[in-house]
């Protein structure tokens, strides 16, 4: 039944919605959009020599050989964009990333949603799903084929075949470049780097409404809510967007069943944020996909009741992958407005109609496509009357610019040069508050000249000061803690300490010994769990075995390492995926290569080529 008819209905009985009386209680007066809050900064207790033994990713099956992570014949619609050229920018807005020759097509009006999740309600259906200028190319198959040769018979598919043969890879290099070329195929990763990453969207028809299957679905949406751990507000919104106002619905306290479906059979959106927090299919997902991104992936569902829309136009400050995972969305995405809305800091409120031109690509996605956008394209989806909406925003590289280096890095320099030359220290002129500032700016005088040469000067001799590598390690330590946790495979807990048989059996504790010696065999579990980091209180590991599902809701951990074996963690490092026997690590004594091996396998960091001890029945 229609969300009006639901609400007649409810009027005739004399009952009230969820919805209703969440407006007759708050008022209807929008509200701002829930952002992201700042990374916390960075901090962390130092880890004791000898660890408390615990657990961290739980573990997964026993993997598979690896198939080839090949897509259907799939269809792809591209949007091109210029090349943005460096430099000051002025006012004008860039051009909008259309081929030449391709006529624009007329859009129907109606109300228009935004970013990530919400639908348009109206009652006109949209236009067919087309790309206003978007030439179209027919590829058949995917990506090369991957180790291991053809899928064999009866093996499992869709997301969670798909990550159970990437665990068969020895290298999480490997196996985040897999997944990646599986998220854009039938685009191979290297054109869509070249063409469309931070440059323009991509639309991927797949004609395959089960290329998601397993990731996410709306029994999964119900089961999480049934979970009874879902709290309005810092797990769930309720939105909708309807004449051009946006209002979230949040009650206080905790999102149940009957409230939460009662709002959706209201025509209300639903986002689920942070997904991964509750299922371990979409927190394995990201947690290959982060490390061939180099930078946090984040997720949000969005599901949105037929004929409505959730959220106003806007845009973001992150990469946006949007997987369709369930029926259909009407999506419309505009080219970024001014050179200042290319490639932003932060996303925007929320705009209006009137804010918006003709947009760059149009089109209704399906189950199993797949529609990016880079930060900064403005995009609105709304929901088919016919049709429910279930999809799931993929999203990266947030505050990950050369900018947001050069914040870490410019204090750190000119510290070091104040610290080294003097010729920063030296005082400023006397009266150069008689010739410089603004009311001064239009004074033609030497002294001002000199002044401005003397500030150039400092500033390109800054660069000498310039810690690049220090900078780079601190941002490194930031992505380790936004990080989920790794998830591991059967093998891969069977061969660390989180399959490690200590147990307690017969009035008192079992095999709780763990024995490494010279001869045993071993590597890191992943090579992006680690990072040494230089600091003042000493040389810093920093890991992410023990971070948690819910971002930032650990400290970040980090073990203080004595410089001496810091070359034991780089040959680790350089050896992966191979196994070192602990007797070759550089260490100046058998007693240090066993005591680090021993440390770094109980903080998960060091798996073993064969488990330690079998469990004797």
């Amino acid at each position: 039944m229609a969300a009006g008819g639901v609400e007649e209905q409810r009027r005739r009985l004399g009952r009230l919605s969820a919805l209703s009386v969440y407006r007759r209680a708050a008022g209807a007066g929008r509200l701002e959009r829930r952002r992201r809050g700042t990374p916390l900064p960075a901090g962390g207790k130092r880890a004791k020599a000898r660890p408390r033994r615990g657990g961290a990713a739980s573990g997964g099956r026993q993997p598979e050989a690896p198939p080839p992570i090949a897509a259907p014949p799939g269809r792809v619609e591209r949007a091109e964009a210029r090349p943005r050229g460096g430099g000051a920018g002025g006012g004008e807005a860039p051009r909008p990333p259309i081929a030449a020759g391709i006529p624009e097509a007329k859009r129907q009006g109606g109300p228009e949603a935004r970013s990530r999740g919400g639908g348009t309600g109206g009652g006109k259906a949209p236009p067919p799903p087309i790309a206003a200028g978007i030439p179209e190319a027919k590829r058949q198959g995917g990506p090369a084929a991957g180790p291991g040769g053809p899928r064999p018979a009866g093996e499992d598919g869709g997301v969670v075949g798909l990550l159970r043969r990437l665990g068969r890879l020895e290298d999480s290099r490997q196996r985040g470049a897999e997944l990646f070329r599986w998220l854009v195929s039938p685009v191979s990763p290297g054109e869509f780097l070249g063409r469309h990453w931070e440059r323009a969207p991509l639309l991927l028809r797949r004609g395959d409404p089960g290329y998601y299957a397993g990731l996410f679905s709306t029994a999964d949406f119900d089961a999480v809510l049934r979970g009874g751990q879902v709290d309005f507000g810092t797990h769930l919104d309720v939105t909708s967007y309807a004449e051009g106002v946006r209002e979230t619905h949040n009650p206080s306290g905790r999102a149940l069943p009957a409230v939460v479906w009662d709002f959706y059979q209201n025509g209300c959106s639903l986002r689920l944020l942070s997904p991964q927090t509750f299922s371990p299919t979409v927190w394995h997902f990201l947690s290959i996909l982060q490390e061939h991104f180099g930078s946090m992936a984040g997720a949000n569902t969005y599901l949105t009741p037929p004929g409505t829309q959730g959220f106003a136009p806007h845009y973001d400050d992150i990469e946006a992958f949007v997987l369709q995972l369930e029926g259909k969305k009407h999506w419309r995405v505009y080219s970024p407005r001014t050179g200042a809305e290319v490639l932003p800091q932060f996303s925007s409120a929320n705009l209006t109609q009137a804010e918006l031109g003709e947009p760059m690509l149009e089109t209704v996605l399906e189950a199993g496509d797949l529609l990016y956008f880079p930060r900064g394209f403005i995009h609105q989806g709304d929901c088919l009357p016919d049709a429910h909406s279930l999809h799931i925003t993929v999203s990266s590289y947030q505050r990950n610019s050369w900018g947001d280096l050069l914040e870490k890095l410019l204090p750190a320099a000119l510290q070091m040069a104040l610290e080294e030359d003097v010729e920063y220290r030296q005082g400023l002129p006397m009266d150069y508050l008689g010739y410089m500032g603004v009311a001064n700016s239009d004074t033609a005088d030497a002294r001002r000249t000199a002044f401005m040469e003397k500030v150039q000067s400092l500033i390109k001799k800054l660069i000498r000061y310039a810690p690049i590598d220090a900078a780079v390690d601190q941002r490194a330590k930031s992505f380790l803690h936004d990080c989920l946790p790794p998830v591991l495979t059967q093998s891969e807990k069977a061969q660390s300490v989180y399959g490690f048989p200590a147990r307690w059996q017969d009035g008192g504790p079992r095999d709780v010994d763990i024995l490494i010696t010279k001869d045993t065999e071993v590597r890191l579990l992943r090579h992006g769990i680690v990072r040494l980091c230089n600091e003042e209180a000493g040389v810093m590991l920093y890991y992410t075995t023990e971070n948690s599902r819910v971002y930032h809701k650990e400290e970040p951990k980090f073990l203080e390492i004595d410089p001496e074996y810091t070359d034991s963690i780089e040959f680790l490092l350089s050896s992966y995926p191979n196994h070192v026997s602990v007797d070759s690590l550089p260490c100046e004594t058998l007693e240090d290569k066993i005591s680090l091996a021993t440390l770094l396998f109980e903080k998960g960091i060091l798996t073993t080529k064969k488990p330690l001890l079998q469990v004797q029945l």
